[in-house]
């Protein structure tokens, strides 16, 4: 099996997927960050293809940067200044070729992540 990486964002606060939701994708090489795309969540919280798909995958370090805070003003949370959450990095290794879900249970002040499924 060829390795890939899939993600889900979840809006806990409001129970529903995050649509629209702008998420960073990087290569981590040392001191050395690769932008590899930037992919935005369709109506069920999810990209719409693998967000690293499995011609392109790379055993390594990767962050996925997770843009919550525009994500947040544009479903109407009332915006602080400066916001609690605006971009939610998530820094992790991929050490086999296998399929990578890394999800994010979002809320305003506060967020989760784990290895799924």
């Amino acid at each position: 099996m060829t390795g890939y990486l899939t993600t889900h964002v979840l809006d806990t606060a409001r129970g529903c997927p995050a649509k629209g939701l702008k998420i960073e994708l990087f290569r981590i090489d040392g001191a050395e960050r690769h932008h590899l795309r930037t992919l935005v969540t369709n109506d069920d919280g999810r990209t719409d293809a693998p967000i690293l798909p499995q011609e392109e995958f790379e055993i390594g370090i990767y962050e996925l940067v997770f843009h919550a805070g525009t994500y947040l003003d544009d479903t109407g949370v009332a915006p602080e200044s400066p916001r609690f959450l605006d971009s939610v990095p998530l820094r992790f290794g991929m050490s086999e070729a296998a399929h990578y879900h890394v999800p994010l249970l979002l809320s305003p002040f506060g967020y989760s992540t784990y290895r799924g499924s």
